[in-house]
């Protein structure tokens, strides 16, 4: 029995020692994932170029684990940036199909009228509120110093979360490295915010003049061709389209605001790299043939004075033959079909046509190219004359967003190189 006794107990002893053992591994396991998931969270935040947080943001160098983002990726160049808390991703495009704003695509044109019309009270940017109302006298004390050139953005959404992202912030930070003594106002009712207070205080803290400022559409459209057609969309009165509306606003928006003020309009897509001082009454080709005849113009980029004749005839064309059904029938392809036909009264329009390389060197099939490094000593060389080339001839890089975002920076790469010599918070070091 004794014997039995101390088996049964030696048998416990052992259980209870496995148990123990079993339980230590177990907490180790735990207490190791533990770290490595408080090490992600904390990576986490610094994968984001721009986070925003209800605490003040703070400029922190980026570590060079960083340069793994999915978006911002140039190895062994330190940059000065700062981070934004994933609640409040931003998003690279003005208005997507998860929108409440974007309609179903196979609706009839009576449905998307009377669809838009239960939609138009969410759309903030139409509405005439009070901070609207102050746009000219908040224009005007913008302005109430000398710019040596206005600039002028558009950011058009309906969620008031939706801020620019690192693209965007980068289309700024590169105009100021080239044009430091300009002034850009950027139109937007969710820019102008805390959350968009935040993210150019960056800059504005350096001394550089840049401001969000809510539109007021009624009274940029008054007296213009657009202000029919607001008047139309408003009432029911016209289709507005498969396309989000968002876009086509930001094309009208565009040429009002330099009718009424005269300067340049950007598309938040661009790197800056030269100064626009001598630039006048310009737009740029999207394409020419070997010649150098254009095929097609893009509205990405507008350089007029206030009130100048061309910009009035646009808006004409878009109030008059608006298709919201049409991707690019209101912006690229419509400055195109308004140029074309005027080409004969250019002296009088007093108006010139950039070459591609001015500010689209590269179409949106090809984009890509400018984000992968060389690959052997041939492509070296192409890298080498290519920016070469956009040395001398651009004054711009249109990046094309919807196509480019998904492709990483990459060391060697020509966006690498350019963002490294054309823009102000990333610092090199």
């Amino acid at each position: 029995m004794i014997k039995v006794s101390s088996l049964k107990r030696a048998e416990q002893r052992r259980r209870l020692i496995g148990l123990c053992r079993a339980r230590f591994h177990l907490f180790s396991a735990i207490s190791v994932g533990a770290i490595f998931f408080t090490y992600i969270i904390k990576t986490d935040r610094f994968t984001s170029d721009i986070s925003i947080h209800s605490a003040p943001i703070t400029i922190t160098p980026f570590h060079p684990h960083v340069f793994n983002n999915h978006t911002f990726i140039v190895r062994q160049i330190k940059l000065t940036s700062y981070s934004i808390p994933k609640e409040v991703a931003p998003e690279t495009e003005l208005e997507d199909d998860r929108s409440p704003l974007v309609q179903p695509i196979n609706l009839t044109k009576e449905q998307r009228i009377s669809g838009f019309k239960d939609i138009l009270p969410k759309f903030d940017i139409l509405k005439s509120t009070r901070l609207a109302r102050r746009f000219h006298k908040r224009a005007q004390y913008f302005f109430k110093d000398s710019c040596k050139i206005r600039f002028f953005m558009t950011w058009i959404s309906s969620s008031s979360s939706t801020v620019f992202g690192d693209r965007e912030f980068l289309a700024v930070d590169a105009l100021f490295k080239s044009n430091p003594d300009s002034c850009l106002m950027i139109l937007s009712n969710t820019m102008d915010s805390v959350h968009g207070f935040r993210i150019l205080k960056h800059l504005t803290d350096r001394g550089y003049r840049v401001q969000a400022i809510t539109p007021d559409l009624d009274f940029l459209f008054k007296n213009t061709p657009a202000q029919s057609w607001l008047h139309q969309i408003k009432n029911g009165k016209r289709d507005p389209g498969k396309i989000p509306l968002a876009q086509n606003l930001s094309n009208l928006i565009r040429l009002a605001i330099l009718y009424k003020y005269g300067g340049v309009y950007l598309d938040t897509d661009f790197v800056i790299l030269k100064d626009f001082s001598s630039l006048k009454n310009s737009i740029g080709a999207q394409s020419a043939t070997p010649s150098g005849n254009w095929t097609r113009l893009n509205n990405a980029v507008l350089i007029f004075d206030k009130n100048h004749d061309l910009l009035y005839k646009f808006m004409e064309e878009f109030a008059s033959t608006f298709n919201g059904n049409r991707w690019g029938y209101n912006g690229p392809y419509l400055v195109s079909r308004v140029v074309e036909r005027e080409e004969t009264t250019v002296l009088k329009l007093n108006f010139r046509v950039l070459p591609p390389m001015a500010f689209y060197p590269v179409d949106w099939v090809h984009v890509g190219g400018f984000f992968t490094p060389p690959t052997n000593r041939v492509h070296r060389r192409w890298v080498e004359a290519k920016m070469g080339q956009l040395s001398k001839s651009t004054y711009g890089v249109h990046l094309w967003n919807k196509q480019s975002s998904r492709f990483k920076i990459e060391e060697g790469s020509i966006m690498a190189r350019l963002i490294a010599n054309h823009c102000v918070i990333c610092n090199i070091k």
